[in-house]
C-alpha cells in the first residue's frame, strides 16, 4: 500500500486572488510558499504545515462565478465537494483560531462537539465551507476497530448518535437554519 503523509495540495478556484491571499495569508496565518504565474493564470501554495498546502488558481481572462454552500447541509444542485478541514494539534489552537477570526472580520460558529473530533466552522472570500478541527481522539496511525462507538458513530449505541445528532443541529442553527430545513432530505 502507498504510505500517505497527508494532502500535498488541495487545488481550489477564486474569483479574486488578492482577497484570497489576504484571507488565507493574513487572517489564517497560511505563508505562501509556491506560486506558478503562466499567461493569464495564477497559481498560489499556501502552506497548511507537515507538508501538506491549500492551493488556489485564479485566472485573469476568465469570470468564474461562486457560491457558497454550509459545510454539512445537503445542497440542493449538484455537487462533488462539501468542505475542507484544518487540522489543529490542540483545544486552544481551535479557540485561539475562532478569536483570530473575529478579529479579522470573519463569522464564525462557537465550538462544535462532534465526539471524537471537535470543530468551528466558517467561509473563505470565495464561498468555500471550511472547518478547524481538533481530534480528541487521534484517530490516524493506529489499526482502525470499526466496533469502537466513540470512533465510529452507529456501531456503538444510541448515545453516540443522540450526540452527533446534537452536534449536527448546533452547527444547522449557526447557519441559521431552521430544524426543518437542517433535516430536511436532499432532493
Amino acid at each position: 500500500n502507498p504510505r500517505w503523509r497527508g494532502i500535498n495540495h488541495l487545488a481550489l478556484i477564486t474569483p479574486d486572488m488578492d482577497a484570497t491571499v489576504r484571507f488565507y495569508h493574513g487572517a489564517l496565518g497560511m505563508p505562501i510558499v509556491a506560486t506558478i504565474n503562466a499567461g493569464p493564470m495564477r497559481h498560489y501554495f499556501f502552506d497548511m504545515g507537515a507538508g501538506n498546502t491549500i492551493a488556489f488558481f485564479c485566472w485573469s481572462d476568465a469570470e468564474v462565478p461562486t457560491f457558497e454552500k454550509p459545510a454539512g447541509i445537503p445542497p440542493e444542485f449538484p455537487a462533488q465537494f462539501d468542505h475542507v478541514s484544518f487540522n489543529l494539534p490542540e483545544l486552544r489552537d481551535l479557540f485561539d483560531l475562532q478569536a483570530r477570526l473575529r478579529e479579522h472580520g470573519v463569522e464564525v460558529t462557537e465550538l462544535v462537539d462532534h465526539g471524537f473530533v471537535q470543530s468551528v466552522y466558517f467561509t473563505d472570500p470565495n464561498g468555500i465551507a471550511l472547518e478547524a478541527s481538533y481530534w480528541v481522539t487521534e484517530p490516524t496511525g493506529r489499526p482502525a476497530d470499526y466496533a469502537d462507538g466513540e470512533m465510529f458513530l452507529g456501531g456503538g449505541g444510541n448515545t453516540k448518535m443522540y450526540s452527533h445528532a446534537i452536534a449536527t443541529m448546533a452547527l444547522s442553527e449557526a447557519y441559521g437554519l431552521t430544524k426543518d430545513e437542517a433535516l430536511k432530505e436532499p432532493t
